[in-house]
Order: C-alpha cells, then sequence, then structure tokens
C-alpha cells in the first residue's frame, strides 16, 4: 500500500483536508497545534488504497519543537510514496518557505493550494499552472472544507508517486552554493542518503545535522571564517532563510494577481473584528463575557434572567406543565437550552428505571436483584447519562470559538498576561483544549519549545475542567440552588471554571519563579482569518463525542456502579446487608477508615454517619471523574426513607439527597467540587501525564503536586467559608510564601546556605 503524507504550516486545513481524504473525525480547530503526532487513515477512491499520514503542521523541517522533528524525520526515515504539500492560499509565500525545503529532499512532491475559495472570495487570482512550471512539481488549487478539487489531487499525487524524484534547491545563484555543492558531494561520498538536504542543513548549521556529521560541519565553520555577508555576516541560517524568500518573490508570487479587493490598505471583516476582540483593553473582558453566555446557555434554569427581572407571566408555571412538569423550565424562569435537553434525557432515563423496576417488583424478582439492576447498574449509569445533552452543548460551544478563529485571538491576547508567569501565549493553546479533555491537551504541549513551560503546562491542565468532570459541577452546583436557594447553577459552575483557571495562572507563576525557571520564548502566529464553522465538521465531532461517552459509560463506568453497589451491600465477613445497613458494608468501612484525613475540607468527620459517602465518592473519580455523580446515584436511594429505595435518581436529585442526608454545608459543597476539579485526574490522563514527562522524578512530583493543591484550595475555600476571619491567617501564609520566592529570586534566600550555616553554628 503506498502512504501520502500530508505536510504544511499550522492552520493550513491539512487536518481537514485529512478528514475529507479518510471520513476521519479528526479534531480540527482554526488555530495551531491542533495535530501534534503523525496520524494515519486510509483513501479509498483509487486503484488501490492509499494510506494517508496527517503530519503535525511546521513553518519549516528545522529541529525548533518537537513537531518539526516529528515530521521531518517522518519524511527522511519512512520514504512515503509522495508528499502532499498543504500551502494556505491566502498566504502563499509565507507558506511556500517550507515547499522549498521539501523539493530538497528526494521525494515525489505535490502541492495542493487549499483554500483556493478563499483567495477567489477575496477578489485574487492564483494561476496553478504558472506555479507549477515554476516550482517544477505538481500544483492543484483544492477547498478542502468544500471538498472542491480533492479527488484531482489525488490522482495527480498518485502519478506523482509512481516515478522518483530528484531533489532541487532554490539556492542555485545563492552566495552559499558553492559550500552546499562541497557539503553535498561529501556527505554523498559517506553514502548518505538525501544528500542535498542534509547540505543545506549543515551549512545553516543545524544542530541535528551538526552532531550527526561533525567532520563536514569542520568544512562550513572554516568556510565561516572567510565569509562575511554585508547584511548578515556570518549567519548562514539567515542568508539561506533570505535566499529562499528572495527566491521565492521573484518567481513564485507572480502566480498571484491581487483583485482590485485586495488593496494593501483597506481592513477586511477580520480586520474589524480584530480591533475590538482583541483590542489592549476590552479584549479580556470581552473573552469572559463570552465565556458567561456559554455556561448561561448550557446551565441556567432561569435564561436571560427572566424569572428575576419578573418578566414572565402569571400563567407561565401552568404553560410551562403542560408540555412536562419542569420540562421547559420552573416558576423561578425559563429553561436554557442546554438545561432543557438535560430534564429531557433526565424525564427519559428516569421513566425507564421506573418501568423496569416495576416490572421486576410486579414479576415477583427478589429485592436485592431489584436492587441490584435499579440502584447498581441503571442508578448510577443514568445519572451520569442525564449529562450528556449539556456536556455536548458546552462542547459546541468551544467547538465554535475555536472553528471561528476566535480562540487563537484569545491566545495571542493572553500572551501579554502569561509572558509575566513565565509563558508564552503558545501555552495557552493546550490548556484551552483540557476543556474537552486532558488527554490530547497533554500531547498538544509538545508544541512548545521549552521543557520546562512544557512540565508546567502539563501539571495544570487538568485544572481546566474537561468534560468528565462537568458531571460534578453542575450536580452540586444544582444541588445548591435547589436546596439552599442560594445562586444559579450557571454562576456557581461559571465560577468554579474561573476558580480551576486562577489556580492554574497561580500554580505556574509559582512553578516558574522558582523550580521550573527558564527563558520564555518567543510566541509568533498569525492569526487566521475568521472562518464560519461547518455544519458537517462540528456535527462528526459531536458525534464523535456521543461515542466515545456512551463507550465510556458501559464500560468503565458501568463496571465501577456494579462494584459500588456489591461492595456498599456486603460486609467485611461477606454477608449480604439491605439498604438501611449500608454503614456497615466494606466500602463504608473503607470511606470512614479515609474520612478524618479531609475533616479541614468540609466533608470529612464533621459530617457524621453518612458523610464518608463523599470520600468514596473522591475516590472512585480517580478512575472516572464520572464516578463521581455515579457513585451518588447508586447509594443516594439506599441513605433515607424519604425516596423510595427502587427509584433511580437523577444526578442532580441524587447530590440533594446527600446533601439532606449528611447535613454538608455550602462551603465544604464548593470545597468538594474545587478538590475534584483539581485533584489528581482520571487515569487515561495520568497515563499520558506519565508519558510526556522527561522522568520518574518529574512525575512522582506532578502526582504529588495535584494532591497538594486540590488539598489546600479545597481547605481554604471550606475554611474561609464557614469562618470568614481565617481569611487573614490565609493571606498572612500566602504573603509569607511571595515574600520568600521573591527573596529566592533575588539570591537573598538560599536554602542550602542557610543549612550550612545551622550546621555551622551548631557544631
Amino acid at each position: 500500500m503506498k502512504r501520502f503524507a500530508l505536510a504544511g504550516n499550522p492552520n493550513c486545513g491539512k487536518t481537514t483536508l485529512f478528514n475529507n481524504l479518510t471520513g476521519s473525525t479528526a479534531h480540527v480547530g482554526n488555530w495551531p497545534g491542533v495535530t501534534v503526532d503523525k496520524r494515519e487513515g486510509v483513501y479509498k477512491k483509487l486503484k488501490e488504497q492509499i494510506a494517508i499520514v496527517d503530519l503535525p503542521g511546521i513553518y519549516s523541517l528545522s529541529p525548533y519543537t518537537p513537531e518539526e522533528v516529528v515530521s521531518r524525520n517522518y519524511i527522511l526515515d519512512e520514504k512515503p510514496d509522495c508528499v502532499i504539500n498543504v500551502v494556505d492560499a491566502t498566504n502563499l509565500e509565507r507558506n511556500l518557505y517550507l515547499t522549498t525545503q521539501l523539493l530538497e529532499i528526494d521525494v515525489p512532491v505535490i502541492v495542493a493550494l487549499n483554500m483556493i475559495d478563499e483567495v477567489h472570495k477575496a477578489g485574487d487570482k492564483i494561476d496553478a499552472a504558472k506555479l507549477e512550471q515554476k516550482i517544477g512539481v505538481p500544483v492543484v488549487a483544492i477547498s478542502a472544507l468544500k471538498s472542491e478539487g480533492v479527488d484531482e489531487l489525488m490522482k495527480r499525487a498518485y502519478e506523482c508517486s509512481k516515478t522518483p524524484r530528484k531533489a532541487t534547491t532554490v539556492l542555485e545563484g545563492g552566495a552559499l552554493i558553492h559550500l552546499v555543492r562541497d557539503c553535498k558531494i561529501a556527505l554523498e561520498g559517506a553514502g548518505v542518503d538525501n544528500a542535498l538536504f542534509h547540505a543545506v542543513k549543515l551549512v545553516e548549521m543545524d544542530e541535528i545535522e551538526v552532531a550527526q556529521h561533525p567532520q563536514a560541519a569542520l568544512t562550513v565553520e572554516k568556510f565561516k571564517e572567510t565569509f562575511d555577508d554585508e547584511t548578515f555576516g556570518s549567519d548562514f541560517e539567515a542568508i539561506v532563510a533570505d535566499s529562499r524568500y528572495r527566491y521565492i518573490s521573484q518567481n513564485y508570487s507572480k502566480a498571484l494577481v491581487r483583485g482590485k479587493k485586495s488593496g494593501k490598505d483597506k481592513l477586511t471583516a477580520s480586520d474589524k473584528a480584530d480591533r475590538i476582540l482583541t483590542h489592549r483593553i476590552w479584549g479580556i473582558p470581552i473573552f469572559l463575557a463570552i465565556l458567561f453566555a456559554v455556561f448561561h446557555l448550557t446551565f441556567s434554569e432561569d435564561f436571560l434572567y427572566l424569572g428575576a427581572m419578573g418578566a414572565l407571566g402569571k400563567d407561565w408555571t401552568s404553560l410551562q406543565g403542560m408540555w412536562g412538569e419542569g420540562m421547559f423550565g420552573s416558576a423561578d424562569g425559563i429553561a436554557s437550552p442546554g438545561v432543557i435537553l438535560f430534564n429531557l434525557l433526565d424525564h427519559i432515563t428516569s421513566s425507564i428505571s421506573g418501568a423496569v423496576s416495576d416490572a421486576m417488583t410486579s414479576g415477583g424478582v427478589a429485592q436485592w436483584a431489584t436492587g441490584f439492576v435499579v440502584d447498581g447498574m441503571l442508578g448510577g449509569l443514568f445519572s451520569v447519562m442525564s449529562f450528556l445533552p449539556q456536556i455536548l452543548v458546552l462542547f459546541l460551544f468551544f467547538s465554535l470559538l475555536e472553528d471561528s478563529g476566535y480562540m487563537a485571538r484569545v491566545a495571542f491576547i493572553l500572551d501579554r498576561i502569561f509572558r509575566k508567569f513565565g509563558l508564552s501565549g503558545r501555552a495557552f493553546m493546550p490548556m484551552i483544549m483540557g476543556f474537552g479533555c486532558s488527554v490530547p491537551a497533554m500531547v498538544n504541549t509538545r508544541t512548545l519549545a521549552d521543557e520546562n513551560e512544557r512540565i508546567a503546562t502539563i501539571r495544570v491542565i487538568p485544572f481546566f475542567s474537561c468534560g468528565a468532570k462537568l458531571p460534578i459541577l453542575t450536580a452540586v452546583a444544582g444541588g445548591i440552588a435547589q436546596l439552599t436557594g442560594m445562586g444559579n447553577a450557571d454562576l456557581i459552575t461559571y465560577g468554579m471554571y474561573l476558580l480551576g483557571i486562577v489556580v492554574a495562572i497561580c500554580a505556574v507563576l509559582l512553578m516558574r519563579s522558582t523550580t521550573m525557571r527558564g527563558d520564555i520564548p518567543p510566541f509568533i502566529m498569525e492569526l487566521p482569518a475568521y472562518r464560519m464553522p461547518q455544519p458537517y465538521s462540528l456535527a462528526m465531532l459531536l458525534w464523535d463525542k456521543v461515542k466515545h461517552f456512551i463507550k465510556k459509560a458501559f464500560t468503565i463506568i458501568l463496571a465501577s456502579t456494579i462494584v459500588i453497589w456489591f461492595v456498599s451491600h456486603f460486609s467485611f465477613d461477606w454477608k449480604f446487608l439491605t439498604d438501611d445497613r449500608i454503614n456497615e458494608s466494606i466500602l463504608a468501612g473503607a470511606g470512614m477508615l479515609v474520612q478524618p484525613l479531609l475533616t479541614p475540607l468540609g466533608f470529612g468527620s464533621q459530617l457524621g454517619e453518612w458523610g464518608w459517602v463523599f470520600v468514596v465518592a473522591a475516590i472512585t473519580g480517580l478512575i472516572a471523574k464520572e464516578n463521581v455523580i455515579a457513585t451518588f446515584g447508586t447509594l443516594a436511594a439506599c441513605i433515607s426513607s424519604s425516596f423510595v429505595a427502587d427509584e433511580a435518581l437523577g444526578g442532580v436529585d441524587s447530590v440533594a439527597q446527600m446533601i439532606s442526608a449528611t447535613g454538608i454545608g455550602v462551603p465544604a459543597l464548593i470545597a468538594f467540587i474545587a478538590f475534584n476539579m483539581l485533584t489528581i485526574p482520571c487515569f487515561a490522563a495520568v497515563a499520558t501525564a506519565k508519558a510526556e514527562m522527561p522522568g520518574k522524578r518529574k512525575f512522582n512530583f506532578t502526582l504529588l503536586f495535584w494532591i497538594a493543591t486540590s488539598y489546600v484550595v479545597a481547605s481554604m475555600i471550606y475554611l474561609i467559608g464557614q469562618w470568614w476571619w481565617t481569611a487573614f491567617i490565609w493571606a498572612a501564609v500566602w504573603a509569607t510564601v511571595i515574600a520568600a520566592v521573591v527573596l529566592y529570586n533575588k539570591g537573598k534566600l538560599n536554602f542550602v546556605d542557610m543549612k550550612k550555616r545551622f550546621e555551622k553554628n551548631r557544631e
């Protein structure tokens, strides 16, 4: 099977083309760094099937970042049958820089002029035939988003792959071409493949080439002593880059014909939008307002606060009851779209549970078997499943923000702030991906060049609550609003998301000021044009999310709820216990053993006989965060006679049941949310962090970091919320920590020297 590699700049549409060719649902985002490792799929419309490899987006084949090394090594070592160089036609000159490097490798190359529809929309034209003649390899104009020209591209790529291609360079006639030729001859004599490419990289003093060919590198160093360019001196890398761009401008750029719409001084629609959205002062407030709107549309039970403003008529309560009690809202207001969908699915799952319970009871099934099916299986499973609509709604909004290009602007805005904390704006990209899932977000840190910045970013990614933590936030926030009337679920959930962001920034500031200090790499990113997200791509992403969630629900979560039911209904001597005796169970015993440790967090020993349920819920959440609410759903029907024991409860109702049974207060509930948000993430994220960490010691410290951060933050929330005057104690503690960090950075506080002086004085 032939293998074609997709290579191109970040945000040039490679992943969109990959999805188009293979039918895959690889994530597409309108920002750089979406692909951080090579992915494979199969194209089936030719005479033979073609393996398509999507390489990370890169600006050049120089080893500045890990993804550039991945792409470079694959093309050189794996020797694909053809390289499809995806070029953003709206930024022709910049994208063709990589093309000039690919041409220096002995591999068939075809150029795909992507986004040609946007070029035409701007009133411009690109003569693909003329460009093909100048470059010397096939050039095909396509629109991957609209599936235009894709089949022609693959047909020409297939024909191109049948004929070997000899490398060429645009450096002919340049000041360094004689040195390139000498290095090439030396490398060919040593039997090195792709000698021209390696020769050019040697002239650039590429660190990989210098390490692999030290003798040839000496030739370059000697030549430097006799060479001095008026503009760049002896910086050969700059000279080569200048030669490439000069050649592109003089030869390739002539294929682009600017239309009347493209005046240099004329502002595009994206430019006009950026004047507002990336404003130095209003950029951040606008981002926070957009973020709040997303949460309000997803979680609010008083949409647009119509109920709070008294805008609803007297007939509203009876009207909404016609469509199902509470389905579209309550006397307090109209439900948001996310809550309506939640209520709908919750009504369906409750009906299924009730029907199963009635059928088993009327069929004379044993009470323990009914409890196992309804409470142990359906109770935990449905309490999590009911949150699927809100997870999808939130994921939809974040996808819209990403695909439109707005998130790239947010990264640009936050670069000014992040740089003060020892991070570049590029680190924001994997962080924001953490809102979807921590696993790909951690993998995405490979785009960060500085190792310390990468480690610090991996450690704080779980603080950006993923979709798996959403049921915890929503259920507990809903329970608080339901039983105490304090605030709205959307305000509480929004506040907890902001808390995660603030804790992440503070943690990074602390790390980058102490153990993770290092240079802040420059953040250079071309802002993509705003684009209308495509319904098909969004639908495929949501469907992929649904499949992943359902698969997880019917495997890990279902297995966990079954185990929880069993260990909560058997004692240590393996005697079956009825619902009213689960305090004697194995689960209760284990929870009570750990319970005192969590007393400073508000859900420890002070909660009495049922307090252990919060402890075991947090522990089961280490496997999968959805298990926290699944645990509540499994145990809720057992702990009070106020609910029918064989009735499965929804996520919010199960939390409300736990609140009533334990008497836990609001500060402790907020602390419970914070602890589960910030503590060790699920097993999959932990495994990913371990794989991405440079050493076992770093990983072990990361586990300790997660535990310590969650414990300290949750303790602060509970203690300050319960006794406001403890805020002064915490303020004094953090003032001491900040002072110590400042003194440490100024060199006035050296713990090693202090230890030596102490030992000397003791002697």
